[in-house]
């Protein structure tokens, strides 16, 4: 791992000594989600309550700006500007670089639809959405802090039978996420607000580290 990228992990583990523990997981996580978006694939983020205010959370960090600037390209600030030398030259000015993530569950319309058409289904909602939106070499992350919400299960199941890496964000029990899931991040916690507030470094670390490999 370049010394940059290293120096993110170093800073969280020192700010945080309890993550020690769980260190190879998160460098082995951000590898899989750095593999996946230099192939031009995307992220797609799943929990329940706070899980899913982060997975929010995680978007927001990945699809505009962080820490670092992030101007538009020279090619695409010539082709705005080619379609509409106004409006094109303030986008070209204002646009930031993203990387593509979704966070599953803000569909409220199609999980209503899906909720009230589909007997059974009130555990399938993000299994739905996976099976519409993943493609093979795109990741999912699943965020729970028991490692048991169904939801997310049944996401996990049809993430793997499209080709998708699942990555697990749980707390130290790990469940039934941390048993399927290619790497699972276990905080060393086991009441659920405390597992939250060791995921919320953990996630800000990671976007800090793609931040920088594809706009420092």
């Amino acid at each position: 791992m370049k010394k940059e990228l290293q120096a993110h992990i170093d800073k969280l583990t020192n700010r945080y000594p309890a993550l020690f523990s769980c260190k190879e997981e998160i460098i082995n996580a951000y590898n899989i989600i750095e593999k996946s978006y230099e192939s031009g694939h995307k992220f797609l983020l799943a929990g329940n309550g706070g899980s899913y205010a982060d997975s929010e959370h995680i978007a927001g960090e990945l699809m505009k700006g962080f820490k670092l600037p992030r101007r538009c390209s020279k090619d695409f600030a010539a082709k705005l500007k080619e379609v509409d030398s106004v409006r094109g030259a303030e986008l070209a000015e204002r646009l930031q670089g993203g990387l593509p993530a979704i966070s599953l569950g803000g569909h409220q319309a199609l999980n209503t639809a899906y909720l009230n058409d589909v007997q059974g289904g009130e555990y399938l909602t993000f299994a739905q959405q996976v099976s519409v939106l993943g493609q093979e070499g795109d990741v999912l992350l699943g965020i729970s802090t028991s490692g048991n919400s169904k939801n997310i299960l049944y996401a996990t199941v049809v993430a793997k039978a499209k080709g998708l890496k699942v990555i697990g964000l749980t707390g130290a029990n790990g469940g039934e996420l941390a048993k399927v899931a290619d790497v699972a991040v276990k905080v060393p916690e086991t009441e659920t607000y405390m597992i939250q507030e060791l995921h919320l470094p953990i996630y800000h670390c990671l976007c800090l580290m793609l931040e920088e490999r594809f706009f420092g």
